[in-house]
């Protein structure tokens, strides 16, 4: 069992941290959704990596039913407010930092929002995929969310007047609405399409490509940082079981248990932008 560093960002925590950077000058990066928090992104689960709120929608419910994507693009529509003008934070610019200090093997991101490419990241696998960007599943091609936006809000004026709180990866919790009078636009290219956020729902697959990148990043790596994420998902824990079974050193910063436990040296239960803020190196 790993040894855990507690809630408070002491002297003695960020010295371990640092003396490891510092034995392992290349680390492959996990990001998750601790790293976007602050910026007022809400995350899936609680400190026990438990669910915080119903599962989200699956591939399958969304491609076969129309009126679950009906209430998807509704929620999204009123979600986007928040997901659309979040802004960088601090755990966002310090790995951008890192990076530009030539640390960094490669950041593998599990959010979606891209606000790690918006503090200055440039070697990232969007391993999710990007909420910004939907793609025709019929014709292929892809487009802004932002025109999307545009779009949704002239087909459905009287729903931009409601109120919903915003809920993880540009969703809001909207209910008691009949979602079958929501207009939701096919494809601008092909003109018929089904329209699907770029990204990777549940019950999809992560594309093959990215995750050889990343296990390729995980090989050259000298050691892997979790940083803000329970890792209760596969996709993104199997690079903690590839680290791990290489003999490489696997340490987390995270508000709360991850899948990866057992696995680490050492974890610091804190604010993952906090630490990596106060380091000095």
């Amino acid at each position: 069992m790993s040894e855990t560093v507690n809630h408070c960002v002491d002297a003695l925590a960020l010295w371990r941290l640092q003396d490891w950077l510092h034995a392992h000058p290349r680390v492959v990066v996990i990001g998750g959704a601790g790293c976007s928090t602050e910026v007022g992104i809400p995350d899936y689960r609680d400190r026990n990596g438990q669910w915080k709120r119903p599962q989200p929608v699956t591939y399958q419910a969304f491609m076969g039913d129309a009126l679950v994507r009906q209430r998807y693009w509704a929620r999204s529509m009123l979600g986007w407010r928040v997901m659309g003008q979040a802004r960088p934070g601090a755990a966002h610019q310090a790995l951008a930092r890192l990076e530009q200090q030539g640390r960094l093997e490669l950041l593998i991101t599990q959010n979606v929002d891209g606000l790690h490419d918006a503090a200055g990241s440039q070697n990232i696998v969007d391993l999710h995929g990007r909420i910004d960007t939907v793609r025709c599943m019929d014709c292929g091609k892809r487009s802004a969310r932002a025109d999307l936006q545009v779009r949704l809000l002239a087909l459905n004026p009287a729903w931009a007047e409601l109120y919903a709180a915003p809920a993880p990866d540009g969703d809001a919790d909207l209910q008691g609405q009949d979602f079958s009078r929501f207009v939701v636009p096919a494809c601008p290219h092909c003109g018929t399409g089904l329209i699907k956020p770029d990204v990777v729902f549940f019950g999809e697959t992560v594309p093959r490509e990215r995750v050889q990148a990343c296990m390729a990043a995980v090989a050259r790596a000298d050691a892997l940082l979790i940083a803000g994420s329970s890792l209760m998902v596969y996709s993104g824990y199997r690079f903690v079981l590839a680290a791990h079974e290489q003999g490489k050193s696997v340490v987390a910063i995270n508000q709360g248990v991850t899948r990866a436990d057992a696995l680490l040296d050492f974890k610091l239960e804190a604010d993952v932008g906090q630490v990596l803020t106060s380091l000095s190196l």
